[in-house]
Parts: structure tokens; sequence; C-alpha cells
């Protein structure tokens, strides 16, 4: 795994870095702005308890991603022991706030080690961009009707849904496009006929079984983080329906996906702060609570990624061919 760790350089870091340096940035300036005595207050509200919590639905959050991943592996043929992929998969994590996750893609370095071409990797990440998006925007539609002015929002995230599906539908385009691309000795043929056959992987990925699964799987880990949130309102004072608040954090989630914002910041956090003023939230209030669900679900995740990735200098040497 060393050598796949090596491969965090350059523009990678450099994201990486700026990513958080700027939401780091960016959030003492929003506390500093809103009253900075008043944010902490807020934090102090929460408590030891209520972080513990939110953490905890968190870990529950990844812990089914990482199950809806493993049964993507091996549906595409190239099952991965659970302890090696566990730690592949949170070390993707470290990448998240890359613009629109695409650092994510760095697991397939880690997968190919491991035997696993990178057309299966990425179909198995295009998947999971999928089944996310689908789950945002299904817990959305439940609190819209108390705030229909989204609706362009989650109707363009229904139109990303219908566009990628579009692509996945015909089996016999993507295999033309795959051969003729294959002919081509260029670069821009060779990416072509990379995206066929991933395009070809995630078309296999969303088969009906697996696809009602992987969907169930995604409501309830994107559910659990809403449901964090919905508690933390809770502690902070807030009246609000589980409704609204399910509908608050995702379609900030929405938002920062659609804005393709290294992991949505600004967009995620602006969006959360106005629907919760709307509310009747102060506005201190609403950047506390909008900075400590952030910490608690991207940045978490991020800090998880990390020490996955640190732990991955000390892992078994890969095995060619995987399991």
């Amino acid at each position: 795994m060393t050598l796949a760790v090596n491969h965090i350089k350059g523009w990678r870091l450099q994201a990486l870095i700026f990513s958080i340096a700027a939401a780091a940035a960016g959030y003492i300036a929003f506390a500093l702005w809103s009253g900075w005595e008043e944010v902490v207050a807020a934090f102090l509200q929460i408590g030891v308890t209520g972080t513990l919590l939110a953490l905890s639905l968190s870990l529950l959050n990844y812990g089914l991603r990482f199950v809806r991943w493993q049964l993507y592996l091996l549906r595409l043929g190239h099952p991965v022991d659970g302890l090696p992929s566990l730690r592949i998969y949170l070390s993707g994590f470290a990448l998240t706030t890359t613009p629109g996750k695409a650092g994510e893609a760095f697991r397939g370095v880690l997968l190919k080690q491991r035997g696993v071409p990178y057309p299966v990797t990425f179909a198995a990440l295009m998947s999971e961009r999928l089944s996310d998006l689908v789950a945002i925007v299904l817990l959305a539609l439940v609190g819209l009707v108390q705030y229909p002015q989204a609706w362009g929002v989650v109707f363009a995230g229904v139109m990303g849904i219908v566009v990628v599906l579009a692509c996945l539908s015909s089996k016999r385009l993507l295999n033309r496009l795959s051969h003729w691309a294959s002919t081509g000795q260029c670069r821009l043929m060779r990416l072509l006929a990379l995206t066929c056959d991933t395009l070809m992987g995630a078309r296999d990925c969303h088969r009906p079984g697996l696809l009602t699964v992987a969907t169930l799987l995604s409501v309830v880990a994107w559910g659990a983080e809403a449901l964090a949130f919905y508690w933390l309102l809770g502690w902070l004072g807030m009246d609000i329906s589980l409704t609204f608040a399910v509908f608050v954090y995702a379609l900030s989630m929405l938002a920062g996906a659609l804005s393709f914002l290294p992991g949505g910041l600004g967009s995620a956090e602006a969006v959360m702060v106005s629907l919760l003023v709307f509310k009747g939230m102060t506005m201190p209030a609403a950047i506390a609570a909008t900075v400590f669900i952030r910490l608690a679900t991207l940045w978490f995740a991020v800090a998880i990624g990390l020490v996955a990735l640190i732990c991955s200098r000390h892992g078994e040497p890969a095995k060619e061919g995987g399991r």
C-alpha cells in the first residue's frame, strides 16, 4: 500500500490542503461574523453526549455505504476481503473535499494493487454517486411541500438521475461504442473505451434487485445523518418538525453536490443557514448548528479517511489478482 499512498501528491495534495484550509478559514469567519461567544455557547449546549450521538450516526452512515460498496464490487466480479476493503474505502474519504468528490477515485489506485481494474472501481464509484443522489432527492421530497421554493434544486437533482440512467439504458450502444473506441490508439479513444467499460459496469450495478437494496441502504445511511441534524436542532432549542429537518439537511447536501464545489463547501452551508433562519432560528444558532453538523459529518469523514490513509502505510503488501 505504501506506493499507492505516495500517489497523494501534486494536485491531490494541493486540493486536500486547500480545501481544509479554506473550510477552516470559512468556518472561523462564519463564527466571528455572527458572534464567537454565542457560537461557542451553542457548542457547549450540544455537549459531549450530543457530539458522541451525532458522530455515532455518521459512523452508521459510513458503515452502510461501505456495505453498499462491497455489494457493488461483488456484483462486478471483484470482491475484496472486508478489512482491506474497509481501509481502502475509508481512505477515499480523505479526498472527499476535492471538486465533485473526484479525489475519491484514488481508491482505484489502491484497489488496482489488489487486482481490481480501474473500470470496475470507477463503475462502483459512479454507482455510489448515483445511489447517493437518489437517496438525497428522496429525502428532500419529504419536506418540499413546506418550502416549495426549492423545487428547482430538487428538479435539477431528478434530471441528473434521469441523464445518468439514460446513459446506462442502452447496452447495445455502449457495446458498439466500446468496440469502436478499442480500435483506436489515441488518448481520446482510450478514454472513450474506459468510459464505456465504466458505464457497462455501472449498468450491472443497477439491476432491479441490487438497485433496491442499494437505494434502501442509501436512504437509511443519509437519513441517519439527517436524524442527527434533527436532534441537534432540538438540543439548541429549535422547535422544528422531523420532516422539515430532514428536508433542510437533504436539500443542503443536494445543493452542495450540484455545485461541484469541493465537498459542497459554501453552497451547502449557505442553504442550511438560510433555511434555518427562515424557520425562525437566530443567525448565531443557525451558524453553530451548520458548522457542528458539517464537522460531525463531512469533516469527521475526512479525518477518518486521513487516519485510514496513514494506516495503509502499515498494511500488508498487495497481492496481484486480489481475492
